[in-house]
């Protein structure tokens, strides 16, 4: 299966810092607000990532949904200003940064409200916080299935539907190839190589957004 169950990451995971980072094109077209493309692909997959995120560090919905506006309208800012320097860090890390911290300050401001209500209150408690230093990896892992998404939902129209079919329950649902095969009514070899090429695709879509 290619889309990772939701956990912490092995000891083959990358973290945030080894990920690819968003190309300068594509900070060049954010910067285009006449560009609605380009803040499309963006938000297609950073804004689960960063709400995710939020939710991570024990908001409730409603709260990481706030969260993720902020962090988006502080990004318009940064855009203007961001400096191709890589000194001056990447995109990736500065989202990173702008959401965790938000986020703790939203959590601080909870437990503060807490405190304050009654002890016959009823209301739902966010959900426990995750601890800090798992947050990157979170970030970095929710990146990549969102990217994994984004490019599956691009690519799903080039595909009759047993060629995605064949790539679908046996790469992402993690059916047996044999059984999948004789559902389908291809030999194993056929399924074999129409997976290839849906993998291949989806590969270079996410490449294509990286590059970007």
């Amino acid at each position: 299966m290619i889309v990772p169950a939701e956990k912490h990451p092995g000891r083959g995971e990358k973290r945030i810092t080894d990920l690819p980072e968003t190309r300068h094109s594509l900070l060049l077209r954010l910067r285009d607000r006449e560009d609605a493309a380009a803040w499309e692909e963006f938000l297609a997959i950073y804004e689960p990532v960063i709400h995710h995120l939020a939710r991570r560090r024990g908001l409730q919905h409603s709260d990481a949904l706030d969260i993720t506006q902020e962090v988006l309208l502080a990004l318009h800012g940064y855009v203007e200003a961001w400096d191709a320097d890589p000194s001056k860090g990447t995109l990736r890390g500065w989202l990173f940064r702008v959401t965790r911290n938000l986020a703790v300050d939203a959590v601080k401001q909870a437990a503060r409200r807490e405190k304050s209500v009654s002890p016959g209150d009823t209301g739902n408690p966010p959900e426990p916080a995750e601890p800090v230093e798992d947050l990157d990896t979170c970030f970095g892992l929710e990146f990549r299935r969102e990217a994994f998404r984004w490019a599956a939902r691009e690519i799903r129209p080039e595909y009759q539907d047993t060629t995605w079919q064949a790539f679908w329950r046996t790469a992402v649902d993690g059916q047996a190839i044999p059984q999948v095969a004789r559902e389908l009514g291809l030999s194993v070899g056929a399924l074999y190589a129409a997976r290839c090429r849906v993998l291949n695709r989806l590969r270079n879509k996410v490449q294509w957004f990286e590059g970007q």
